[in-house]
């Protein structure tokens, strides 16, 4: 293995492989995007060869303008500031910027966290609507998404803010109470629709296109009536929810089209009712791929869906760089004529999980370089999205469950509350709407650090930044993270640390600094084995920073991570009727790349097991390891385990929930005559579920 260095910030160390993996090039090839598009003319094809033959759809609604009245519930609103304010996080001034530039926050999850316990408080630690405590950090729109159903046939909640017509109107009504206007997120499925899953409604299910067009239209009328008529300043209407894989069960792009003329017309016709402006919304995400999403918004055009504005969901340690998304939202407004908003977006704070769920944006190692996690990391990279956005033209950029705080502490079970309340991201009583995702993970919060409340409730700092944006703010300059070093090196090679560093400092100034390291600490290295070292080394300004070393042997197995198609060295046996496991692709399963070994049967219990054979091995010591993790788990039994002639040696480990990832280990394993046998044996109560992913065997001995 060849050295390898990589740099990152000490609170966070470095940007992850899920950002540089998922930044794509500006200078996309025409190329590209001709095979894309050839690509889903091929799938339209095909589909639209086996879909029901329907006609356009048109509405038969009769509308008569300003045939129903809206009266706001508005009580008060807050103006910006119009100077720089003191404060403890630095804000770059962004003075070209608009008063009515949109300043979104996402606040779907307020009911059921009120519900669950949690209590929020104001910047002088006083109880107050969370609401109100929003509007007067500068936000000046209020995102709620609305599923149509969210409950099984009993009555409970499927989780996730059980997000229901009622639960909008009434959070839009304390939005709308503090001057803020509200965008209406139509998910049009009973449950989480994003790239992964577009679940129709569940009275929607054997609906054909034109059925579909029906229900779609009546519900959002329906909807936009109750909340219009409960004084919910709705001027925005989102059709659909990252539907770039299509919307309620339908993926062929002209089929989708005609839902999304339904659900346009709808908002268009309820506005002109009320004789209220309401802006329908179409929204993609995965701009990292930007042709892909280009090619979406020419079909969109192609097909004459009259929207008013296309939202964009822009992650930045998900969806690549800055650059990229400008390059997106430039040419998303050059091609349809109309404003763009970043519909989504956020960033940690923290790498604390504060719930026991564990935190999708771990906040260690995929964060990104330069924003560590922190509150000024967290304002910093608030400011600079929306920053970017504004120079690309965007009119306004959301920020997604800035209020999603933890239920419960994370040294305790919550689940009976998760699943009372619905303030998980799932609970159980999801499973048979969406078997294949909240069935097998539902659970906690795995948001909480990307909050913009701390877990107590307490307004962060960095929540002003919506309202420091024009002019900024006045605070001393000082250095808010250092970079690490981290150095990975084979067992032999020779160690090698850089001779500077970078300091970040609050003010977004980088320094470069010289930095001298411990030689004696650097001397108790022993590059003849495997081990895990820091060295201690002195900036210029005396600061200290620490370098983190891996000394790593040579890993003797075939496709540990199974990212390689070919996985017949692995033998899989199972007992029972069915084999409860499959290689599986899915990267927030996986400990490394994308692939894992997964299991799961909602039919019995599983006994299987998964191991690799060696032969001609060197006589000598060896060390095995892997990593696993799951949840569900009742009476269950794992081992990690190597056979050798002289027999077997075991190492027992039980997984916990999700992403919360063991590492069984075998330290040492005496092999003569070459001859091994490694793997791992798993017998678990049926609906448990999990991943081994990772193995690794190397000899660390004659």
């Amino acid at each position: 293995m060849a050295a390898a260095m990589t740099v990152g910030v000490l609170t966070g160390c470095g940007a992850g492989t899920e950002v540089s993996e998922s930044t794509e090039s500006v200078a996309s090839s025409e190329e590209e995007a001709e095979t894309e598009t050839e690509t889903e003319t091929e799938t339209e094809t095909e589909t639209e060869a086996t879909t029901e033959e329907v006609g356009e759809w048109e509405s038969d609604y009769e509308v008569v303008a300003s045939s129903r009245e809206f009266t706001s519930v508005c009580e008060t609103s807050y103006e910006l500031p119009t100077e720089a304010i003191e404060s403890d996080i630095y804000v770059e001034p962004i003075s070209d910027i608009s008063d009515d530039f949109i300043r979104g926050m996402d606040a779907s999850t307020v009911l059921v966290e009120e519900n669950s316990g949690v209590t929020y408080y104001n910047y002088d630690g006083e109880e107050q609507d969370v609401f109100q405590t929003l509007a007067e950090s500068g936000i000046n729109c209020i995102r709620l998404r609305v599923w149509n159903d969210p409950y099984d046939e009993d009555g409970n909640g499927y989780g996730g803010g059980n997000n229901d017509l009622e639960t909008a109107i009434e959070l839009g009504k304390r939005a709308t109470k503090y001057g803020m206007s509200v965008c209406i997120d139509f998910h049009y499925s009973d449950f989480w629709a994003d790239p992964k899953r577009q679940h129709a409604p569940k009275a929607w299910e054997d609906m054909n296109v034109t059925e579909k067009c029906d229900a779609l239209y009546d519900f959002t009328i329906e909807s936009l009536h109750e909340l219009l008529d409960n004084g919910v300043d709705v001027t925005m209407v989102q059709v659909g929810n990252e539907i770039n894989n299509g919307m309620s069960d339908v993926t062929d792009n002209t089929e989708v089209a005609k839902l999304l003329k339904a659900g346009c017309q709808a908002v268009h016709d309820v506005g002109t009712e009320y004789d209220k402006d309401i802006d329908a919304i179409i929204h993609y995400t995965n701009v990292s791929s930007a042709n892909s999403v280009i090619v979406l918004v020419k079909k969109l055009l192609e097909n004459e869906v009259d929207f008013d504005m296309m939202g964009l969901s822009y992650y930045p340690f998900w969806d690549g760089t800055f650059e990229n998304m400008q390059y997106v939202v430039e040419e998303v407004k050059n091609i349809t004529g109309k404003p763009v908003v970043i519909a989504e977006t956020s960033y940690c704070y923290t790498s604390e999980d504060g719930d026991g769920c564990a935190n999708s944006l771990v906040g260690t190692d995929d964060i990104v370089e330069g924003y560590p996690a922190t509150v000024q990391g967290q304002a910093s990279m608030v400011r600079d999205t929306i920053n970017a956005a504004f120079e690309a033209g965007a009119s306004g950029v959301f920020y997604w469950e800035g209020v999603w705080i933890p239920v419960g502490p994370a040294d305790q079970d919550n689940s009976e509350i998760w699943e009372t309340y619905g303030s998980g991201w799932a609970s159980s009583y999801a499973a048979d709407y969406d078997p294949e995702d909240a069935g097998l993970y539902y659970g906690g919060n795995a948001w909480d650090n990307q909050a913009m409340f701390d877990h107590d409730g307490n307004p962060l700092e960095s929540l002003n930044v919506f309202k420091y944006l024009k002019y900024g703010t006045i605070t001393d300059s000082v250095v808010a993270s250092i970079q690490c070093v981290e150095v990975s090196l084979s067992v032999g090679e020779e160690v090698a640390l850089p001779e500077t560093v970078e300091e970040y400092y609050n003010t977004g100034e980088v320094v470069t600094s010289s930095v001298v390291w411990d030689e004696s600490e650097l001397s108790a290295i022993d590059t003849s084995a495997g081990g895990e070292y820091e060295v201690t080394g002195t900036l210029e300004d005396g600061i200290t920073v620490t370098a983190k070393i891996s000394v790593i042997w040579e890993n003797l197995v075939l496709n540990p991570g199974f990212e390689e198609s070919d996985t017949s060295m692995w033998n899989v046996s199972y007992e029972g009727d069915t084999n409860p496991t499959d290689f599986f692709e899915n990267e927030s399963d996986a400990h490394s790349g994308a692939m894992s070994f997964h299991f799961f049967s909602d039919s019995e219990d599983m006994e299987f097991s998964i191991e690799q054979e060696f032969t001609g091995l060197e006589a000598g010591t060896y060390s095995l390891s892997v990593f696993a993790q799951g949840g569900d788990v009742t009476d269950a039994e794992m081992e990690l385990y190597a056979i050798t002639s002289d027999g077997e040696l075991t190492q027992s480990f039980m997984v916990t929930t999700w992403v919360d990832w063991q590492n069984p280990e075998i330290p040492e394993i005496e092999v003569e005559d070459g001859n091994l046998t490694i793997g791992v044996r798993i017998k678990t109560n049926v609906a448990s579920w999990g991943t081994i992913d990772d193995f690794n065997l190397s000899r660390i001995s004659d």
